[in-house]
């Protein structure tokens, strides 16, 4: 924003300006927090000028690795050791099981995949830990009531009868694209995962289980005596049973030809997007299924495809010296464009040396010319997206790209340019018919879907946000907001639609509330509305109204299961009350009491390497299924605050 323009806010926004002295002894104190996070963030910077901090998942994606590998029979003990002990240190000691996310509940599922991974690398039944867990499913109804990708697993090992898994053959792929369910019409992170399961479900292989691990123990009813494996979910979902029925009875009908072409399409739709050592979309459960695929059509352990997929999934693995994670992918451009961000907004240099090498090494990663799935809705739009991590070139990512192209922008570097346009260019045809954006699809609203026995999961779709419409709405607005008035309008449109009554706004990609309105609040500020508009007000009176009394912000990923718990949480963290101090100042609020107290629980918990530090996760992959935590999330967001805090308070002084 210019100085003439934050003016002009300012006086429509904010009451009279702080002295002098009060603002000096603000910012010797702010200048000695930002310096030191300065330095320290760009001390983490790569050689190669990216920033890629650590993505960690709950224990379901550490225990699929162990299971995979004694799928496979593939297994790497040094691994599997590490693994272990990392699963072992998460399990609740209050209620026996595996979270989602710390000081979650047990989730079943989890515990039941945490189990058969722990039992498979060699720990015992009777062992104290294993009895406690196994105790805790058994109350629970028994691994009976896990989810479908869990049962699939177990159906894989040979645990459970394949009736006690959703009917998803092979012969999908051959389905028109006017059909009520076509791969084209789910997210990319469920295509992804489909396609090489398609092959699984319908061949039916036996994992190699080397060990003979079983894990009978968790049923209250023997497997093949269970009749209860789909639970009615809703009326359509009966529905949906019923073709799932009839299908399955149909389906030993169908001619061996059928079959046969069905099957070489997944697997070369498969092969056509292995993305090399990145992986089959660059996310863990996808990449999985295709290398189990492989094997199960004939590619030997030595075939350049098998040989690749292993790599892509060995690079996930973090490892300790005495314990190691599966991470569900990597982060590298998200964390380069934020970490960049955040440098701008520290320095009175928008090019600074480190935040050009993060640009300059993001630059040509922009895919320009490659054809990915989202042009299947958009066939006549070029490409102009990045993706989310290192390669992924059939899925460039809404949310990332604007994120890139608005630091790009900040730099005033001519040399980007280009990039700049391209991305306008392929946001504004990626918008979607409601107005907002989806994080990877355009019009992926086929809500029904989520009905299918498989869908148990309610992630099928990748429909349009708040979180990722606020982020173009915010790029677009900044590169040139008459040009773009058509786009923004109609994405203010759906904002203002989906503002929740209490004033916020909904958090898909970050927990929860407290990111969505910091994302929307941002946009409406870049968009130019009026920030004294009731919906506005409404929005930092919420905000206002969930600080904490330690002056931070903090809202567990409980609110995802329960809305009335939207912004509360049992403590505070720095990144979410960086996120609640960014959307404060965009609404003119930068000398109010809220963020004053908020700037001061920043300072207060900056630790010795110029860092912040939090273990708890950060946002939804799925929400109430699948939970995520970006370590970078304590690096640069309370940078960015403070920060930001600083240049409004010269600006205004």
């Amino acid at each position: 924003m210019s100085m003439q323009a934050f003016r002009e806010l300012s006086a429509g926004n904010v009451a009279a300006s702080v002295s002098a002295p009060e603002y000096e002894h603000l910012d010797d104190r702010l200048a000695g927090c930002v310096s030191r996070a300065v330095q320290a963030l760009r001390a983490e910077q790569s050689p190669e000028g990216y920033w890629s901090y650590e993505f960690e998942a709950d224990c379901t994606i550490p225990a699929e690795y162990i299971i995979m590998m004694h799928f496979m029979d593939e297994v790497d003990e040094e691994i599997e050791r590490k693994i272990a002990v990392y699963l072992r240190s998460k399990q609740s000691q209050d209620d026996d099981g595996w979270a989602l996310y710390p000081g979650g509940e047990l989730d079943l599922s989890c515990t039941v995949k945490a189990y058969y991974a722990l039992k498979l690398a060699g720990d015992s039944a009777d062992a104290p830990h294993m009895a406690r867990a196994r105790t805790a499913i058994l109350v629970r109804g028994g691994a009976v009531n896990a989810n479908v990708f869990t049962m699939i697993t177990l159906a894989l090992f040979g645990q459970i009868p394949w009736r006690g898994v959703p009917f998803i053959p092979v012969e999908i792929m051959l389905l028109p694209r006017w059909f009520p369910f076509h791969i084209s019409k789910v997210a990319y992170w469920s295509r992804a995962v489909m396609v090489p399961l398609f092959v699984l479900c319908t061949l039916k292989p036996a994992a190699a289980n080397p060990r003979k691990v079983d894990v009978r123990e968790l049923f209250t009813i023997p497997p093949e005596e269970e009749t209860n494996y789909f639970p009615v979910r809703s009326i359509l979902n009966r529905i949906f049973r019923i073709l799932d029925r009839m299908g399955r009875g149909l389906h030993p009908l169908v001619p061996r030809f059928i079959r046969n072409l069905a099957l070489t399409r997944a697997e070369n739709w498969t092969i056509d997007r292995l993305n090399g050592t990145d992986g089959l979309g660059a996310i863990f459960p996808a990449m999985a299924n295709a290398h189990e695929m492989l094997a199960t059509l004939g590619y030997g352990p030595d075939h350049p495809y098998r040989v690749m997929t292993k790599e892509a999934l060995r690079r996930l693995v973090v490892e300790k010296a005495e314990h190691a994670y599966c991470q569900p992918c990597v982060s590298p451009v998200w964390d380069t464009g934020l970490a960049c961000l955040a440098l701008q907004e520290a320095d009175e240099r928008a090019d600074h040396p480190s935040v050009l090498r993060g640009l300059d090494w993001l630059q040509p990663r922009q895919l320009l010319d490659e054809v990915g799935d989202w042009s299947d809705r958009r066939p006549n739009l070029r490409g102009g997206g990045w993706p989310f991590e290192f390669g992924n070139d059939y899925y460039p990512d809404i949310d990332d790209t604007p994120v890139i192209a608005w630091s790009m922008l900040e730099s005033g570097q001519n040399r980007y340019q280009e990039n700049i346009e391209r991305a306008a260019e392929w946001i504004c045809g990626m918008q979607s018919r409601n107005g907002g954006y989806g994080s990877f699809d355009a019009d992926n609203t086929y809500y029904y879907l989520n009905e299918i026995p498989f869908a148990d999961h309610g992630a099928l779709l990748d429909p349009p946000t708040s979180d990722v419409t606020a982020r173009c709405v915010t790029f677009l607005s900044k590169l040139d907001r008459q040009r773009f008035r058509v786009t923004i309008d109609r994405a203010l449109r759906f904002l203002y639609r989906e503002q929740e009554p209490d004033g916020s706004w909904f958090g898909r990609w970050g927990t929860n509330y407290v990111y969505g309105t910091w994302s929307v609040l941002v946009a409406m500020e870049a968009a130019g509305e009026n920030l004294r508009a009731p919906s506005i007000r409404r929005a930092v009176s919420w905000l206002e109204s969930v600080q904490r009394r330690d002056g931070g912000w903090g809202e567990s990923n409980h609110s995802y299961f329960d809305p009335s718990e939207a912004g509360r949480g049992e403590r505070s963290t720095t990144y979410q009350t960086a996120w609640a101090l960014l959307g404060l100042m965009a609404a003119g609020e930068v000398r109010s009491g809220a963020v004053g107290r908020g700037v001061a629980y920043l300072e207060q918990h900056q630790e010795a390497d110029g860092l912040w530090h939090d273990d708890s996760f950060t946002c939804p992959g799925f929400p109430r299924v699948f939970y995520l935590k970006y370590h970078g999330y304590t690096r640069y967001f309370p940078l960015w605050a403070l920060a930001r805090y600083r240049r409004l308070l010269k600006q205004t002084w």
